[in-house]
Formats: structure tokens, sequence, C-alpha cells
């Protein structure tokens, strides 16, 4: 049983979501989580009005290895090995104690790994269950997970109030991910889910943004493999021009873009793996939107190697040609959605950064002096070695190499601001010299932003920066 406390990688939002399966596989509609400090002792309860157990179904559920993962399950069933109530439980705890009602019935048993006595498992009588059960437990069917000297949380007896809040944000920021299909009611065959947090509910975050009217989804395709069905559907996320703050922290993650694109692997609706690119191709700055939804049914689990913590899966071999090249050709839509916002000369109205000029048949292009920024560098006091460097720039312009990239892979060219943070620092620099250059006049520095690449074709983020600081 101690053992059973290294299965997995879980930490607390893993193996709550574990019990949320099991509370999912009862049919549950609503779950109430509470995650207590209790004066650096935390006590966790996670309950549910599900089915419930008998006493019988009770006692075999906290057995250990309760199933066989061979063995076909339900196409609804989240579980596989028979261990994830007490694996995910003890990964936490070291008291397990599991309470349920079923046509009323009330039974409970206990775990205490500092109290186990030639395999002895506490049961509780229904009395003592309507003693210690908590408030949400319906009375006439339901369960309650209750984890109490919870060592792994308190990292030996000890946790501070601001590491215990960081480990319910993470959980706060986790599940509703984890399970947003259930909670925006679009998982198969099964009632909406509410899911209630310390007295929050929980929204649900769909990973794909595809309430974004920016967002991209692609065609979705089906394959057999060992004759089920794998489905497969990509999508383009917004470009950050295009997204809020707000948006744009939510969809990156504790981790950024560039860690999160890839695929998402649900099984069963629930998410399993995501960010990641099963060596398929490498994490780069121009494939950061790409998201690649892969559904699976609980019948492939070993074929995916899916693991006790349902935190890791491996990519069937089957699929690797197949996927491999449904990402190169993502990777080039990606990158075109960061090409068409900037380096374009050739839009009426606009000022741009680079000049096209044709004479006598030949082709050149030039620093835009007009370009304000760049005019207003010209016009300072360095402005005489501002000029040499710019024309050093145009002058020596790698032709050669750029029309061979542009030729064999053009897919793989960028040249634009990648991000918003780097967007909000032209910004930061741009707007002061705008600013004078337009003799204080708000209005007229706007409409010049307006005009001037790269705001221009980014505008919405540029309106979001501007309304920000006030000015409308």
């Amino acid at each position: 049983m101690t053992s059973a406390r290294s299965f997995g990688n879980y930490d607390l939002a893993a193996a709550i979501a574990d019990l949320i399966d099991n509370s999912i596989k009862a049919n549950a509609t609503r779950i109430w989580i509470t995650i207590r400090f209790n004066a650096a002792d935390p006590l966790v309860t996670i309950v549910d009005d599900g089915d419930g157990m008998s006493e019988a179904e009770l006692h075999a559920a906290m057995r250990p290895a309760s199933t066989n993962p061979t063995e076909e399950r339900s196409p609804d069933d989240l579980g596989r090995f028979g261990w994830g109530m007490k694996s995910a439980s003890f990964s936490q705890c070291r008291k397990l104690t599991v309470l349920s009602r079923q046509y009323g019935a009330a039974s409970g048993a206990v775990w205490d790994l500092d109290d186990i006595n030639g395999w002895s498992m506490g049961v509780l009588s229904s009395d003592e269950v309507a003693q210690v059960q908590d408030e949400h437990l319906p009375t006439d069917h339901g369960t309650e997970v209750r984890w109490s000297n919870c060592d792994r949380l308190s990292e030996g007896g000890r946790i501070s109030s601001d590491a215990f809040n960081e480990l319910v944000a993470h959980a706060r920021r986790t599940l509703p991910l984890v399970f947003h299909r259930f909670l925006e009611g679009k998982a198969a065959d099964r009632p909406k889910l509410s899911i209630n947090l310390n007295g929050q509910a929980l929204e649900p975050f769909d990973p794909f943004y595809m309430s974004h009217n920016a967002a991209v989804p692609l065609e979705e395709e089906t394959l057999l493999v060992s004759g089920a069905p794998v489905r497969i559907r990509p999508h383009i996320l917004p470009h950050y021009s295009k997204l809020s703050d707000t948006e744009h922290e939510k969809l990156g993650g504790n981790e950024g873009f560039l860690r999160n694109q890839g695929f998402y692997v649900f099984r069963n609706d629930r998410l399993i793996v995501h960010g990641t690119w099963f060596r398929l191709a490498k994490y780069g700055e121009m494939s950061q939107l790409i998201r690649i939804g892969v559904d699976i049914p609980n019948s492939m689990d070993e074929i995916w190697k899916i693991t006790v913590d349902k935190s890791d899966a491996q990519l069937p071999t089957p699929l690797r040609n197949r996927l491999r090249q449904i990402v190169d050709g993502l990777k080039g839509r990606s990158s075109r959605v960061y090409r068409s916002k900037g380096g374009r000369i050739d839009r009426p109205g606009k000022v741009p950064v680079w000049s096209r000029y044709t004479r006598n048949n030949e082709v050149t292009y030039r620093i835009n002096s007009e370009h304000p920024i760049i005019s207003s560098l010209l016009s300072s006091g360095e402005g005489p070695l501002a000029a040499t460097v710019i024309n050093l720039i145009q002058s020596n312009f790698p032709v050669s190499a750029f029309v061979d990239d542009a030729n064999l892979r053009p897919e793989n060219i960028s040249q634009t601001v990648a991000s918003r943070t780097e967007m909000k620092a032209l910004l930061d620099v741009t707007i002061p010299s705008m600013l004078i250059a337009n003799d204080n006049d708000l209005s007229a520095m706007i409409d010049e932003l307006r005009r001037t690449e790269p705001f221009s074709a980014n505008w919405p983020m540029v309106k979001e920066y501007l309304d920000a600081k006030g000015w409308k």
C-alpha cells in the first residue's frame, strides 16, 4: 500500500482529476471539491451526486488493483487498472476515507497507512457515516472521498499558506482544461457536468478556443487503428493580435504558447496528454498556434500505453506517418498567420517599413525613411550614424539566401513580431517619439499609428494597449 504512493506522477490537480473520473463513471452531474488549509494540515473532500455504491461495491472498490486492465470495459469507463482512487489518494495523503449512499443506505470504509494491521480495513456503520459526512453528500445516492493526514501536500507536516494557495490555484486552472467537454455539455451521451471548487463553479476552458471567430478548426479525419476509430481534428489558434491579454495568458498557460503547441489526446472526452509533438516535430515559434485534437476510445489504452495517472501516452506506430504528414501541412498554415501580420508593402494608405522600387527591370527593396519611427531616428542627433547603419543593412540584404529559402522553404520564413510582449515593447518605445512628432496631439498620434506598420496589421492588440492607458 505504501508502494502505491509512488505509482504515477500525480500532483494535487492530477489526483483530484482521477477521482472526478470515478464520479463521471458513476453518472454524477454535480461534484463538490473542498481543499482546506486546516492550520497547515490540509484536508481534501470530493463529493458527487452519482449512483453511489452498496457496501459490497464499496469494499470491492477499496481493494487494491480491483480490476483487470485487459478486460473489456464500458465505453464510458475512464479507469483502467483499478488503482485510480487508491494510487491518486495515497499520492497525496496517508488516510483515505470513502463514504457512499445508494438508495438511501449508507456505507463507509477507511484505509489508514499508519494503522494497517494484517490488511484490515476500517468499516464505518451507517450512523458513523451520518456523523462525519460532508454537507454536500446527497441523502439518497452519491459518494464522498476524503483525504486526511496529507503529508505529501504539507511537505512533512508544514506548508505555508502561499504554497497551499498555489496548489489550489493550479488545480483551479487544470481541471477546467482536463474536463472542459464535460463542463460544456459536449461529452458524448451524458448531461452537462458541474464542478464546484471551494465554493466557486469551474468554467470550462477549451484549449482550441473554438468560440473565438478567429480560431480555425480544420477538417476532421478518422483513422482506423486495430479496428478502433481515432478521430483527428487540427486547429489554428487566433493570432495574438486578436486576443485580449487575459485570453492570451489563459491560452498560453503557465509555460506559454511555445510549450503548449502540438497534440491534445482525449480519451472518452477526457484530456489525457497535451502540448506534445510525440517526437514528430520540433517546438517552434511558427508552429505555436497549432493544436491537434486526437480522440481515442478506452479500448486503445494498451496500444497507447496510458499510464496509471493518465498523464502520459505513447503514439502507436501505425499513426506516426499520417500524423507527421498532417503536422507538416499545418506548419505552413500556422506560419502564414504570422507572415500575414507584418512586412507587407502593398496595403493602400498604410506606411510600410520597407519600400519596393523598380528601375530598368531591376527590383530593389529599401528601408522606408518616411516611416515615423525611422524618420524620428534620422532627424535625431544620431541621424548621420543611423543613416549609415540603415544604408549598410539595406545594401547588404542577403538576396540569394532569401530567394533560396522562398523557393524551397517558404513556410519556414518568418520576419514579424512574434509575441504580444515584443509588440508592447515596440509600442513603449515608439509612442513617446510619435507624440512629440505630432505636437503632443493624441488623436493625430493614434491616427498615425493606425496607418503605420506593423501596428496597422495588429490593430486590435494596439487598440487594447491604448485603451489600457486611457487613450481612446
